[in-house]
C-alpha cells in the first residue's frame, strides 16, 4: 500500500501548529558569564507538514526540541502552538498545553515494561484524567491495528522487537491526536528495514491526521524523505528547503 499524497500546505491565512519568532536560549554557567545557545531562531510549521531538523552535534537541536516540546522556557523570543504565546506560561499551563497539544516519539521508546502494551498506548489519555472506558481502549486498539500490532495489544513491551515497541510508541504518540509530533532520532536505534517502517508509519500518520511531524534525524536519507529540511549550524537556521516531492513520498510498511 503507498502512502497518500502530500496534502497542500495550509490556505493563506490559516494559524500555524507551530510558529517560532526570534527564539534565543542561554544558559548561566558562573558569575556574570552566560551562553547563548539558539540565537534567534524562527520557523513555521503547517497542519499535516512533515520537516527534518538536521545539523552537527552541538548545534542546539536537542535544546531547541526541548523548548519546542515546552519542556524548558526560552530565554528570549517567542513560541506559538496553535496561536497560544508559551514564553510566559506557568510550569502547570505549560504542561497542561503539553499534554494536550504535543505528542512526543524518542530514540528510545521509553515504554513501561510492567504493563501491557495497550495500557502504554492509552497512558497519555489516562496521565491527562481521561477515564478509562471501552472507547479508549477501542481507540488504543484501533491504532495498534494501524501500526500492524493489534495482536500483541496483551504482552509485555520487553515481547517485541526494537522496531515493534518503536510502533507502540507511535501509536502512544498518537492517541490524543495531537496537532504536532516531535520525533529525536526516532530509528537511531533500529536496522534499516525498521527504521524504514518506523519512518513510513510516521508520515503515514501525518497525513491521515493532519498533525505537523518535526524529526529530528541524523541520517540524511531519511531527511531527504520529508517536506522540508531545516538545518541548524551553531543555534542558528541556516537553511530551510523544500524537498522534492518525489523523493518525500516513500511506499509505507506492509
Amino acid at each position: 500500500m503507498s502512502e497518500p499524497a502530500p496534502s497542500s500546505l495550509a490556505p493563506s491565512g490559516a494559524i500555524p501548529v507551530l510558529r517560532l519568532e526570534g527564539l534565543r536560549k542561554s544558559y548561566q554557567v558562573g558569575t556574570p558569564l552566560e551562553i547563548e545557545v539558539l540565537h534567534g531562531v524562527g520557523f513555521t510549521l503547517q497542519r499535516g507538514e512533515f520537516a527534518a531538523l538536521v545539523g552537527p552535534s552541538g548545534s542546539g537541536k536537542t535544546t531547541l526540541l526541548n523548548l519546542i516540546g515546552l519542556l524548558d522556557a526560552p530565554t528570549g523570543g517567542e513560541l506559538f502552538l496553535q496561536g497560544t504565546p508559551t514564553r510566559m506560561l506557568e510550569d502547570a499551563e505549560r504542561t497542561a498545553l503539553r499534554g494536550r497539544a504535543i505528542g512526543f516519539v524518542f530514540q528510545f521508546h521509553h515504554l513501561i515494561q510492567a504493563f501491557p502494551v495497550l495500557d502504554n498506548v492509552l497512558m497519555p489519555a489516562l496521565v491527562q484524567g481521561a477515564r478509562r472506558s471501552r472507547e479508549l481502549e477501542a481507540q488504543g486498539l484501533a491504532l495498534l491495528d494501524a501500526v500492524g500490532l493489534a495482536a500483541h495489544a496483551r504482552k509485555r513491551p520487553n515481547e517485541l522487537s526494537g522496531g515493534q515497541q518503536q510502533r507502540v510508541a507511535i501509536a502512544r504518540a498518537l492517541l490524543t491526536r495531537p496537532p504536532l509530533v516531535l520525533a529525536d532520532e526516532p530509528t537511531g536505534n533500529l536496522d534499516t528495514h525498521s527504521a524504514d517502517d518506523v519512518f513510513a508509519l510516521l508520515r503515514r500518520f501525518s497525513r491521515e491526521f493532519g498533525c505537523a511531524v518535526l524529526v529530528v534525524t541524523h541520517d540524511p536519507r531519511l531527511a531527504q524523505r520529508c517536506d522540508r529540511i531545516l538545518n541548524l549550524v551553531d543555534g542558528m537556521i541556516v537553511s530551510d528547503q523544500p524537498v522534492a516531492p518525489e523523493l518525500a513520498v516513500q511506499p509505507a510498511p506492509n
